[in-house]
């Protein structure tokens, strides 16, 4: 059977597209178009540039430390993250194909931040594209190309099945990063008083005594938890890529939708490449069975 490919945004579990191309090819079905959001746009390409079994396994063999140093930090820059190392290691694998030569139709999806719109990458240098679907804002560094501020596909388009849509595929398989943490969440409104839990408040004046104590000054307000910078992107991406993908899939829903939950990885957790290559695989062959195919 020939499948159109839809691959979705969400970072470090864009790692379970993998395990689910493996799903897609052992079943005997022929992928002929594929469209990617920032990961799904990366793992897509070098898919169909015949580059990620070596990429999966490069990755694989990553330690943590390894992955930390190919991050790149740019803390001056329009990111956090400037993501070159990476892309030099992409390089190498992939060349300098062109989009048009892939033996299959592949669109990588971007965000041109000034004019509010996607750009769909189906010409030109793989690389590039790829680059610019990726851009996470304010960690990974947007891209300049022909007078654009692009980044992340994921921001308008976080399952993109529109550029498949004319495939001459019998089935649309999308693979969404974006699933609720539990089916028990609710999807409506939370109605909450403002005030703070008991808990909260004997956290916040205990804190606040040791900061007196140490320098005689008030102390910042004090989050719930520990959170880095990345962690709060990643939850703020997630809530509204979750949001934009329900709306954009309920007018042009797929065949097969694989949902991977959000609270499968962080954005960024990067060295947890096997257990979500795993969690790709199991859920995918999950929803073909569900669905007969």
């Amino acid at each position: 059977m020939r499948v159109a490919l839809v691959l979705g945004s969400g970072g470090a579990r864009g790692y379970a597209h993998i395990g689910a191309i493996a799903e897609i090819e052992s079943r005997g079905h022929e992928v002929i178009a594929v469209a990617g959001s920032s990961m799904g746009a990366l793992v897509g390409g070098l898919y169909a540039a015949g580059a990620l079994d070596q990429y999966t396994e490069w990755v694989r063999n990553l330690k943590q430390r390894e992955i930390l140093r190919l991050l790149d930090p740019k803390w001056s820059a329009g990111g956090a993250i400037a993501a070159n190392r990476i892309f030099a290691e992409v390089e190498d694998l992939i060349g300098q194909q062109l989009i048009e030569d892939l033996p299959m139709a592949f669109t990588a999806v971007a965000t041109d931040l000034r004019a509010r719109r996607e750009v769909w990458f189906q010409r030109g240098p793989l690389l590039s594209a790829v680059r610019a679907s990726i851009a996470i804002p304010g960690v990974i560094t947007p891209v300049v190309m022909n007078g654009r501020l692009l980044a992340d596909g994921g921001l308008m388009n976080p399952v993109p099945i529109e550029p498949t849509a004319a495939s001459a595929a019998d089935l649309t398989i999308a693979i969404s990063l974006q699933g609720d943490r539990s089916a028990k969440d609710p999807s409506s409104p939370a109605r909450e008083p403002a005030t703070p839990t008991w808990r909260e408040e004997l956290v916040d004046r205990v804190r606040r005594t040791v900061g007196r104590e140490r320098e005689d000054v008030e102390p910042e307000p004090v989050e719930p938890d520990p959170l880095r910078i990345s962690d709060v992107v990643g939850l703020s991406m997630d809530a509204m890529q979750g949001l934009i993908a329900r709306y954009r899939m309920a007018g042009l829903p797929p065949d097969v939708l694989v949902t991977v939950p959000v609270s499968a990885a962080r954005s960024l957790d990067f060295h947890r490449v096997t257990e979500m290559i795993e969690l790709g695989q199991r859920l995918t062959a999950e929803a073909l069975d569900a669905s007969g195919h």
